[in-house]
């Protein structure tokens, strides 16, 4: 749960470094697992063109935990180039070129998830970005007619992180599927924050009853090592084989020891059901974050906002946590809340005493 400072002092990390440490720092079979993999081997080839073992066994593992449509598993090397991929992967498959996301989504900073971040304060100066790019709001359903015949994907995060942590009803995400579905449009979900247990399920989708055609996991997919992925069904997975015949080509994605990594985490997750406890861990959260100055806490298990009143206090109550041990931080299009998402690991007393430090924070710059 902790980091250290050179001069010994420890800190609880509140944030996971940003969704990534949901088996906490270091955990030590993730550890060995990278250690033995060292061992062996570390880059051999560009990722597809020789069958290596950790990229195999890792992808074996992950679809097994997958609805039998998410079969296919193309590694990456982080959230932003799942993004990019899916985004070729849907334009391919439906031959079409119109996309949809939401506003205050984001899906990394490369230019193509950048043309399909809802936020023009990041993008304005990297224009122009990808044409046939619309906007809908997220979680409002009069804004589903907008995808038609001509839309190859609709991208959004299962829950919307840096908009603050919005979570959608569960009707509004059911008449998503099923529009994309009589269109032709491919949904692609972002579970690069919701992924590998966060919500109190293995995955975000599952809360909604709701399976996508492309699925995008990073940040705690690897344990701490840097390892991304689009998942889809071999079917759709197959149009990047033809036409041209390398249609997504990385070079370090799927590293073996990042693999490696990735089945340890994924196995502790499992073997731990690390996941089980969360709603419990959500409550208590909820339970001891108490105080007026507290507008609302919104989330879903351990990815919670707190929504304050100004960017001031958030960065003074920022500032005093992290003197008094705590690590927190705020959310790129809304810097009125502070993000709690610890690694699951997350023990109650912990809960308690983070809770208390960032109630006192608040407490100490009350207006």
């Amino acid at each position: 749960m902790f980091l250290y400072d050179t001069a010994g002092k420890k800190y609880m990390d509140m944030v996971s470094g940003f969704a990534v440490s949901n088996t906490g720092h270091r955990h030590p079979e993730v550890v060995k697992a990278i250690k033995d993999q060292v061992d062996k081997y570390l880059h051999l080839t560009v990722y597809g063109e020789y069958i290596q073992s950790p990229q195999v066994r890792f992808a074996e593992k992950l679809t097994s935990v997958l609805p039998q449509s998410l079969g296919s598993v193309y590694f990456v090397n982080s959230g932003a180039e799942a993004t990019e991929g899916a985004m070729k992967l849907a334009k391919r498959y439906t031959g079409r070129s119109k996309i949809i996301a939401c506003n205050n989504s984001y899906h990394g900073s490369t230019q193509g998830a950048l043309s399909v971040m809802g936020n023009e304060y990041y993008k304005q100066a990297y224009r122009p970005l990808l044409p046939g790019i619309n906007f809908i709001e997220f979680n409002n359903p009069d804004h589903l007619d907008q995808i038609n015949s001509e839309t190859a994907a609709v991208i959004l995060e299962t829950i919307q992180g840096e908009a603050g942590i919005r979570v959608p009803d569960s009707k509004y995400m059911q008449n998503l599927r099923k529009r994309c579905s009589e269109t032709g449009a491919l949904l692609i979900l972002d579970e690069i924050q919701t992924g590998f247990g966060r919500t109190g399920a293995m995955f975000g989708f599952e809360h909604f009853d709701i399976v996508p055609d492309i699925l995008l996991l990073a940040k705690s997919m690897g344990g701490g090592m840097p390892i991304g992925a689009f998942i889809s069904s071999q079917n759709i997975m197959s149009v990047l084989k033809e036409n041209p015949i390398l249609g997504h080509i990385t070079t370090f994605g799927g590293h073996p020891v990042s693999c490696a990594a990735g089945l340890a985490n994924l196995e502790v997750i499992i073997k731990e059901n690390l996941f089980k406890d969360v709603p419990v861990k959500e409550l208590l959260f909820r339970d001891c974050l108490q105080h007026p100055e507290i507008k609302e806490i919104r989330g879903k298990g351990l990815m919670l906002s707190i929504q304050l009143e100004s960017f001031e206090q958030v960065e003074n109550v920022c500032k005093r946590c992290m003197e008094n041990g705590i690590i927190i931080d705020w959310f790129l299009h809304c810097d009125t809340a502070m993000r709690i998402a610890p690694p699951l690991i997350i023990s109650e007393t912990e809960i308690r005493k983070a809770c208390e430090v960032i109630v006192e924070a608040i407490g100490f710059y009350s207006s």
